[in-house]
């Protein structure tokens, strides 16, 4: 069963809407708190495509029950008073998503604010008296200064008391769970993508969670090599410190993949396993040469991820295998990184074109180059001769230009909603001058010229 069904259907709280029941509209969001280094921490996720199974031994807050006896409370009031509500059917999930900011640890900066409400869609009051009220909770949250989100949120009337009992209630649940029983059943993630193509008939299956198995998450460095659990998310990219370092740029990257609310749900596993022409996490990790684990249950294998795309949605898998874990080797000091995105609109849409670069220099000499790109054809596509030819060159805006031309000759785009093929070839060809421009700025001149 859904998670949303379950609150409107068998708990009776309609206050969480029914929308799209694609994760798209926002109006169905709802916090997830659970205990990690016996600390709470809550995410904004979106119910309507959350399996029952991924929230067992959490906490799932409504919109009721984050209400305040006699008053709304600090952000509700924010909302009211900035006249950032109009028909209201998106309100609740608004409401939710600023929150979870209060229960997180980010900054009390407008940005961090709205970026917690870049997964709700408003079709009627117009966003900025949304960020008006986004930036009164962005001013409520300033002085706390290091205190206990939870415990600040009940201070300040953005939360009620109870939140501050909350791990000793979790802990006692935690004592009386058994463990999960493993059954041979249809895997499942974080359900972001499988819920939106097969929503109705999932609710019939027997389905094996994989989401919360502490065998599959985990973000960590062995010598020159990360090591990352099939179901870590793609919050939790964002928030490693050890891909951080690597990757000084990846919030920006990965800013431009879905919204926040699906970012704390979906799983790297699940990404590629959706096997999408042009999914960002498989272009992503397929400039950086990732090697795959998986298992059936007895016996593991490795697979480079480059070997898992055979055809249009088909994988060089078997139905009992999935993904445990996935590694790549860290790049040097001389190899740079970049990846590009264009879609319709910034936040919670699927690429147009994608395309990722990972560049090794000796000097001016390229020693070694992988390019991934995304939307030019029926699979998540390496870029091998491209990247043949341009290693061991000298990097000048005239090897750019003559590895633009023979990348055309690698990709085959269709016309479809996203653009038409001519579209996708052409924004291809600026995607990767753009690569250039960002990691080698003194080229820019060049380029843009030429």
């Amino acid at each position: 069963m859904l998670l949303l069904d379950f609150i409107r259907y068998h708990q009776h709280l309609p206050g969480t809407k029914t929308g799209c029941n694609e994760g798209d509209c926002g109006a169905c969001t709802i916090l997830i708190g659970e205990l990690q280094n016996g600390a709470m921490h809550y995410s904004s996720f979106t119910s309507c495509l959350t399996p029952l199974g991924n929230v067992r031994g959490k906490h799932v807050v409504t919109i009721e029950g984050i209400n305040l006896s006699g008053s709304l409370t600090a952000v509700q009031s924010a909302m009211h008073e900035c006249t950032a509500t109009q028909c209201g059917f998106c309100t609740p999930g608004f409401v939710m998503s600023l929150t979870g900011f209060c229960l997180s640890q980010k900054a009390a900066t407008l940005s961090n604010a709205m970026a917690a409400i870049d997964g709700n869609i408003c079709r009627c009051t117009g966003y900025k008296s949304i960020e008006r009220a986004a930036a009164r909770v962005a001013q409520i949250l300033e002085p706390r200064n290091g205190t206990i989100p939870a415990q600040y949120a009940a201070n300040t009337h953005i939360l009620p008391d109870y939140f501050i009992n909350i791990p000793d209630r979790l802990q006692a649940l935690h004592s009386t769970l058994e463990p999960a029983q493993d059954v041979a059943a249809q895997p499942i993630g974080g359900g972001t993508d499988l819920y939106v193509q097969h929503h109705d008939t999932l609710k019939q299956k027997a389905l094996r969670f994989l989401y919360d198995q502490p065998a599959l998450k985990g973000i960590r460095q062995e010598g020159n090599t990360c090591i990352l659990g099939a179901a870590t998310t793609v919050a939790d990219l964002m928030a490693s410190p050890l891909l951080q370092a690597y990757f000084p740029y990846l919030s920006n990257y990965l800013k431009k993949v879905s919204s926040t609310q699906i970012r704390n749900m979906a799983t790297i596993a699940g990404n590629f396993i959706n096997a999408s022409p042009i999914g960002d996490l498989s272009i992503f990790f397929l400039a950086l040469d990732t090697t795959l684990v998986l298992s059936d249950g007895v016996k593991e294998r490795e697979l480079p991820l480059r070997q898992l795309f055979k055809g249009y949605k088909q994988l060089n898998k078997s139905p009992d295998e999935f993904i445990t874990r996935l590694w790549f080797y860290l790049p040097s000091q001389h190899t740079l990184f970049n990846f590009e995105k264009v879609s319709k609109r910034t936040h919670l849409d699927i690429a147009s074109v994608n395309t990722a670069i990972s560049i090794t220099m000796q000097y001016d000499i390229i020693e070694d180059i992988r390019i991934a790109a995304g939307g030019v054809g029926p699979v998540p596509l390496l870029l091998k001769e491209t990247a043949r030819f341009m290693t061991g060159k000298l990097l000048t805006e005239s090897l750019i230009r003559e590895a633009g031309f023979l990348l055309q000759t690698e990709v085959t785009p269709i016309s479809d909603a996203r653009g038409t093929a001519d579209y996708k070839r052409l924004l291809l060809s600026q995607l990767f001058k753009a690569h250039f421009i960002t990691l080698f700025p003194q080229l820019e001149t060049a380029i843009l010229i030429r």
